[in-house]
């Protein structure tokens, strides 16, 4: 009898000759993604948000109010966080795209999350300034959009491309307060405890440690080219796990993908939507109830 890993790998090889067939820059987007501006938050701006403590620096986040937000309304919300600085990227929280993709720019709150380097007053271009710091910014940035703008807490998300695919879990379950806030995951393109990077925390040990704290909920899990990685090490690591996995039919390393009307867009969509209609609603319950001690 063939082992998973080797029934998965048959699988991918037997896929692999009409995988890379798409050539995405070819394919129009049918969305662009806002700009982020200094007005004030309202129905279909995408904003800069800076809390009092950071008002001597530049650290701040970008908030979005869906076109048919209405004061008063809940709102599932989207907390993405974005890639590392490389190649043509700057790695800022302009340049998320998964939230507005998913969503349409309807009926959901998106707000980009900083990576907090505290010593330069800034938003870290690349991996995780000071982690506890960025940790609690995300803590009270969510407590904020709950709180002014109609969030709702049982319907919060965490997203990222790159280095922010990683950061829904190592930022995302860093300790059991900030686990506790999550209805599902939506991780492009890398994946926490899969490969070493060169930071503290990345090697395998301590990120089974976070994983831990997902408990059952959903993660929709993408990947340009081969999910085959982060397959294989989740079938080992948690293969009670709930998770989604997409392999993108492109080599690109981009989140544009979202804003293009793809078959892999539509897959998400439906994973989202499922998950809000209550798909996990009871596993939800049971982690956040369990998750008020301290990591």
């Amino acid at each position: 009898m063939l082992g998973r890993t080797t029934l998965v790998l048959l699988m991918t090889l037997a896929s692999a000759a009409g995988l890379f067939a798409l050539d995405l820059k070819k394919v129009v987007p049918d969305l662009t993604t806002p700009p982020v501006t200094t007005d004030a938050p309202a129905p279909g701006r995408r904003v800069k948000m800076v809390f009092p403590e950071y008002k001597k620096t530049d650290i701040h986040h970008a908030l979005y109010l869906p076109i048919d937000w209405k004061k008063g309304e809940k709102y599932p919300v989207i907390v993405e966080y974005s890639g590392n600085k490389w190649k043509n990227s700057k790695g800022t929280i302009d340049e998320c795209d998964l939230g507005y993709g998913i969503s349409g720019g309807k009926g959901v709150i998106w707000i980009c999350m900083p990576f907090v380097d505290k010593k330069n007053g800034k938003n870290a271009a690349t991996w995780w300034g000071d982690v506890d710091a960025t940790v609690d910014y995300c803590k009270q940035a969510v407590k904020q959009v709950c709180a002014e703008y109609g969030g709702d807490s049982s319907k919060l998300f965490i997203a990222g491309f790159s280095r922010g695919a990683i950061a829904c879990n190592f930022i995302g379950l860093h300790d059991n307060e900030i686990a506790s806030l999550w209805r599902g995951f939506i991780c492009h393109s890398h994946y926490d405890g899969v490969k070493r990077w060169g930071y503290v925390g990345s090697d395998k040990a301590s990120a089974l440690v976070r994983l831990k704290r997902l408990g059952n909920r959903p993660q929709f899990i993408s990947h340009e080219r081969s999910i085959l990685d982060t397959k294989t090490y989740l079938m080992n690591a948690l293969p009670e796990g709930n998770f989604t996995f997409q392999a993108l039919p492109f080599p690109d390393h981009t989140d544009t993908w979202v804003l293009r009307d793809l078959p892999e867009r539509k897959k998400v969509r439906d994973w989202f939507k499922k998950v809000l209609d209550g798909a996990s609603v009871s596993i939800f319950k049971s982690v956040s109830k369990a998750a008020h001690g301290r990591a």
